[in-house]
Order: structure tokens, then C-alpha cells, then sequence
């Protein structure tokens, strides 16, 4: 940055003595000029007119109207242009709250307030990115502690088998939880890296809501829920193993929420172009505030109903469906259940007879 201060400052100077010698020699030339006129009228022979006196003239000239240029112009056309430099030179050191406020022409104050943005933009960035690592830590952390707790424990000579058993079967649980988080972190990191989906063919989506809930029947049944699902055969044009994340994300969710010897219900709704997947449960609910923050990273909201997660299954699906071209939205209150509503574009033609 130095560097480049440098090179304006010695083209702004270059242009400057340009600027300085071309007024000089056209003020200078009028001067003589008209004071060599004054003279013939007075009937003096300019020819034997002392040529130094031009030169006493010519000097007089060049310092006054160099010291005058060099007072109005030396800092004032590059001063836009380091203020720039300056506001960069903080945002490079980390300082996202440096605004610059350009004065003059409209390029300038467009310039200013794009400069501004841009530098509102890093700031939300750089938040962003702050409370990801913070909460990446904190999810990473706690597994790590609990494992390396109970190996400790388990170097104990006086442990019973039940005791031991039961330590085992924490670490092997805690390593499987740092195992789903680190998939998950990989597959967010690569979802939000992409701008469109690709692998996109018809598939029926129906069939694939089925083996999903036949895929964790263990979680369900045992717990005595219920979950009815409308049948039919609905082909859906779409990537099938990114749907895939995001009906076990959202039925995992419902069964982990609700109680035991509940109903969860699935069916989906037919518009002129797009189809509504509705997924409700008998949960506890959520409150405006947990619901407006369901779909933010490592956002995991009332635990105290024993359910636990990472907090990133529902930014997954919604990133998923918003790549796709859909949307994805949540209807609750508190004590009474929670549904979600995941639509997506097709056609009346992607039923099966």
C-alpha cells in the first residue's frame, strides 16, 4: 500500500509541475507582453530593453503562481484516493466498522457507498464465520471430554462388568455423535458451496418416504408412535439422495419430539405447480422464538424433552430444498405439536395412475 501511495504521489507531482510551467509560461509571455506594450507608448525602444528585468518578471511570476497551485492542489485530488487506502488498510487489519464518506462528484458518492457495504457484508461474514467456530468447538468439545473421561475410568482395576459395560457403550455412542457431526459439518460445507443442484433425475418420491419409515421403525415402534402415511405414487424430478437427508432429518426430528403412543402424520398436498410434503407430530411445540431460529446452525432449542442432536439437521434441509427451488416452513405453538411444510416445484403430471 505504501508502495502504491508512493507512485500516485509522484505522478500527482509530475502532472502538477506540467500544470505550474504551462501557467507560468502563458502568464509570464502576457506579462512582458503587455508591460513591452506599456513601454512603446511611452516611446522607450523595447530593443534596448533589459532583458533582465523579463527575467525578474518571469521568476516573480513562477513562485507566485507555484506557490499558490502547490498550496490548493497538492493533497486535494489523490485525497479521496487515500482516504480508500486508509478505510482498506483497517478492514485488512480486522477493523470491519471502517466507513469512508466521500464528498464531490455522484461516481465518488457511489464509490463511498459501495465501499460501505462491502465492508457490512465482511462484518456479517465475519460474525458468521466467529459463531461457527465458537459452536463448532463447543459440539466438538463435549464428546471429546466425555470419552476421554470414561477411558480414564476405565483403567480402574475395581470396575464391575455392568460398570464397564456401561462406560463402553458411552465412549462407543460419544465417538458415533463426533462421527454425525463431522459428516455433517462436511455436508453443509459442501451444500453451501453450491449454487445448483446437479444429478437431478424422476424418481418416486413416495416410495422413498415409505423406506424411510420402514428404515426406523426400531426408533418409532418401540416408543408405541405411530406414523401414518397417505399412499401413492408421486414422481418428483430431484437430486434422490439430497431428499433423502431431508425427510430422515425432518421425521427423525418428529419422532425424537414426540411422546410416546403419539401419531405423526405424512401426506402430501397437490398445487397446479409445486407438491407439498406435510410432516405433523404431537410434540411439545415450539415458541415464536425457538421457531424463528429452527433452521440456524448448531441451533438445537428446548432439550429438556431429552432430545438430543447437533443442531445442523434442519440447516441441511433447508438448504437442500432451497437449492432444489423450494421452500421450507414450520407451523407451532407450545403444547400443540409442530408441522412442517416442505414444497417443492412439479407438476400434476408426475402422478402415477
Amino acid at each position: 500500500m505504501d508502495r502504491v501511495k508512493r507512485k500516485l504521489k509522484r505522478v500527482q507531482l509530475a502532472l502538477l509541475f506540467a500544470l505550474i510551467v504551462c501557467i507560468i509560461m502563458f502568464g509570464s509571455s502576457v506579462v512582458i507582453f503587455l508591460f513591452g506594450f506599456m513601454l512603446l507608448k511611452m516611446g522607450v525602444n523595447v530593443i534596448d530593453y533589459d532583458h533582465r528585468l523579463s527575467l525578474l518578471i518571469f521568476a516573480i511570476i513562477s513562485l507566485v503562481i507555484g506557490t499558490v497551485f502547490a498550496f490548493l492542489f497538492s493533497e486535494k485530488p489523490l485525497k479521496p484516493l487515500l482516504e480508500i487506502m486508509k478505510a482498506t488498510d483497517r478492514i485488512a487489519e480486522g477493523d470491519y466498522s471502517a466507513r469512508i464518506h466521500l464528498k464531490g462528484p455522484y461516481e465518488l458518492k457511489q464509490l463511498s457507498d459501495s465501499f460501505n457495504h462491502m465492508a457490512e457484508e465482511l462484518a456479517s461474514v465475519e460474525l458468521l464465520r466467529t459463531d461457527f467456530v465458537n459452536n463448532f468447538s463447543h459440539e466438538f468439545k463435549t464428546p471429546i471430554v466425555s470419552i476421554r473421561g470414561f477411558a480414564r475410568i476405565l483403567k480402574r482395576k475395581d470396575l464391575t462388568e455392568e460398570m464397564r459395560s456401561e462406560y463402553l457403550n458411552t465412549i462407543i455412542g460419544e465417538s458415533e455423535r463426533l462421527a454425525d457431526l463431522a459428516d455433517q459439518v462436511l455436508s453443509l460445507s459442501k451444500l453451501e458451496n453450491q449454487s445448483i443442484i446437479t444429478d437431478k433425475k424422476v424418481y418416486n418420491v413416495s416410495e422413498q418416504i415409505r423406506l424411510i419409515i420402514a428404515m426406523m421403525y426400531s426408533k418409532w415402534s418401540e416408543r408405541n408412535i405411530n406414523i401414518e402415511f397417505e399412499r401413492g405414487e408421486l414422481m418428483l424430478h430431484a437430486n434422490e439422495e439430497l431428499m433423502k437427508q431431508v425427510f430422515i432429518n425432518l421425521l427423525d426430528n418428529a419422532v425424537k419430539f414426540s411422546p410416546d403412543a403419539s401419531v405423526i402424520k405424512v401426506h402430501i398436498i397437490e398445487k397446479v405447480s409445486s407438491f407439498i410434503f406435510v410432516i405433523r407430530d404431537q410434540g411439545p411445540g415450539m415458541d415464536e422464538d425457538t421457531a424463528s431460529r429452527i433452521f440456524d446452525k448448531f441451533y438445537q432449542g428446548d432439550t429438556s424433552h431429552g432430545a438430543s442432536g447437533n443442531g445442523l439437521g434442519m440447516t441441511i434441509a433447508h438448504r437442500i430444498v432451497t437449492l432444489h427451488g423450494g421452500s421450507i416452513r414450520v407451523e407451532t405453538a407450545p403444547g400443540k405439536g409442530t408441522t412442517f411444510y416442505v414444497e417443492l416445484p412439479g407438476t400434476s403430471k408426475d402422478r402415477m395412475n
